[in-house]
């Protein structure tokens, strides 16, 4: 008999998961062969695909393009539409202007700056990294602002251990003298106290780093995928809904939500990791210690480093102030400055796309006025194509099939009538289970491929037990952002998690209470600010409409 291969089943697994999926679905359409069973069959494909990874999610984000028109559900030409909406357009100018900061170090001065100001006490070091992080995930990817402020704190917890070994190596020359009978050194008792104190700081301040960037990124529409999924969902499945879901009002619902999560997880990561000693961790007395000089220097150096701000950087800040004060003053925001006769046909997009093209046009160094001079723009196609997550187009291009796909063929409709029965639970549960559920799966699962699946389902959900569709859709939207709990589960912890200070227990028994504060404040800001910002007590006009045309 031949020796069986132990990497065998390692090597059957992506076949096996490739073709068994389609396989023992295919009873579905085979057995009702209408079109919301074979709407269902292809969802529920690529629902494993996304799962499991086992070929890349953009690539399983195409999928409908095939499979709809080959199944009947959807004409090419309708499928194809889906993806590039208006939505996809904001995620672009957004992310161009984010790459535009990135190339021009913008976020690491102002981290740094930020840093010098808040100083460097344990509790406030922590918070300043915190609050830095987030404010920076608001508008670029959380992934590139884990990626830069892992090094700063490493380089500071780095000098930290340095200065404090080298005091100790001075105060060990000191009592030579006090040698024992049997010619050893007694040991240092609070030295074994030291060292786990100074794991436990290196634990804390790295964990804080991904979790803030996961938080900050929720705040603004494009913080963060899920954030555009919904918007994108909302626009898909109620075309009447007079722009609900816009800049303005999600940064007036989810900045308050941001803020108090930020300042828990601040609270519950500085209980958990450096205790409650006020004296040492909140600076009780007026002098630095020799550690916080030192991290105070390396900041400072790394300040320094940068140089002062240049012309190119002052150009990228105005156009940045420029993109967010139209953000807010674009009707029906909350400071309708520029609204004009047609002011509807104006979006999120609009400003988006216009502000991003200004990075292409104006130039980076003071101009010359001289026709034969030729100056370098703030920015080149070349690091947009480098850096531009080009697969998030596609997911949330074929997120948007799916939804339209549902509601054309009649499977939407299908899954409220399923779950009209629930319409005896309150809503504030609902909401709770979904957040709950949500945050769990999204440990797993990509949180854009997550938002995607389940939006369309709770949409269904709402309009079959008449509650407005926000109030199950925003906390799914915010909790698939609450990846906390798995290095796997987002770059950003991953990013953490290779550092080598915190091991996955750490982040799984931190990563518990983290879902429940952000459960806790989701559910906090679903009835109580959110309740007159989106008019969460009524089943809005838009949703009914749309529930009628479908019956």
């Amino acid at each position: 008999m031949a020796p069986t291969c132990p990497r065998c089943p390692r090597r059957c697994r992506r076949p096996a998961l490739l073709l068994l999926p389609p396989l023992l679905l295919l009873p579905l359409p085979l057995a009702v062969p209408t079109p919301e069973a074979k709407c269902a069959y292809v969802i529920m494909v690529m629902a494993v695909y996304w799962c499991t990874e086992v070929i890349p999610l953009a690539v399983t984000s195409l999928m409908p393009v095939v499979f709809f028109p080959l199944l009947g559900v959807q004409d090419s030409k309708t499928v194809c539409l889906q993806y590039l909406k208006e939505t996809n357009m904001l995620f672009i100018g957004g992310l161009i202007v984010a790459i535009a900061v990135e190339q021009w170090n913008l976020h690491k001065r102002i981290a740094l700056k930020v840093l010098l100001i808040l100083g460097v006490k344990p509790a406030f070091l922590m918070l300043g990294f915190m609050g830095v992080t987030a404010f920076l995930s608001m508008w670029i990817s959380n992934t590139a602002t884990t990626a830069m402020m892992v090094p700063i704190v490493q380089a500071v917890l780095d000098q930290m251990d340095n200065t404090e070994r080298d005091l100790r190596m001075t105060e060990e020359l000191c009592p030579l003298c006090l040698v024992i009978s049997n010619g050893q050194v007694p040991d240092d008792p609070t030295s074994s106290e030291e060292m786990e104190m100074k794991k436990r700081i290196c634990k804390g301040m790295t964990l804080c780093i991904c979790y803030a960037a996961s938080i900050g990124g929720t705040a603004t529409l494009t913080g963060t995928g899920p954030n555009l999924v919904l918007k994108g969902q909302i626009n898909q499945l109620y075309p009447n809904n007079n722009d609900v879901v816009n800049f303005a009002s999600w940064f007036g619902f989810a900045f308050p939500n941001m803020l108090l999560m930020l300042i828990l997880a601040w609270l519950w990561l500085q209980c958990s990791f450096m205790g409650l000693n006020f004296k040492k961790s909140w600076g009780c007395r007026a002098e630095k210690t020799a550690k916080e000089k030192a991290a105070y220097n390396v900041l400072k150096a790394e300040m320094k480093k940068l140089g002062p701000i240049s012309y190119a950087e002052f150009n990228i800040i105005v156009i940045f102030v420029l993109l967010v004060l139209l953000w807010f003053s674009r009707h029906p925001g909350f400071i309708p400055v520029f609204c004009f006769s047609s002011c509807t046909i104006f979006s999120d997009a609009t400003v988006a796309v216009f502000i991003a093209l200004l990075l292409f046009i104006l130039p980076a160094s003071k101009p010359k006025f001289m026709i034969w001079s030729r100056s370098t723009p703030l920015l080149e196609w070349n690091a947009v194509q480098r850096k531009m997550p080009w697969s998030i187009v596609l997911l949330l291009g074929g997120g948007f099939a799916l939804a339209d796909a549902s509601a054309d063929s009649g499977l939407s409709a299908w899954l409220g009538q399923q779950m009209t029965t629930l319409g005896s639970v309150p809503p504030w549960a609902i909401a709770v289970i979904i957040s709950f559920a949500i945050a769990v799966f999204t440990e797993c699962t990509s949180n854009v491929a997550t938002a995607t699946l389940f939006l369309p389902i709770f949409s269904s959900l709402a309009t079959s037990i008449k509650i407005n569709p926000l109030y199950v859709m925003l906390p799914g939207t915010l909790s698939a952002s609450f990846a906390f709990m798995l290095p796997v589960a987002t770059p950003p912890n991953a990013i953490v998690f290779s550092y080598g200070h915190i091991c996955v227990l750490d982040m799984v028994k931190s990563g518990i209470v983290m879902n429940i504060i952000g459960v806790f404040c989701v559910t906090l800001a679903i009835n109580t600010w959110g309740r007159p910002l989106f008019d969460l007590d009524t089943f809005p006009a838009w949703a009914n409409n749309t529930l009628s045309s479908e019956q």
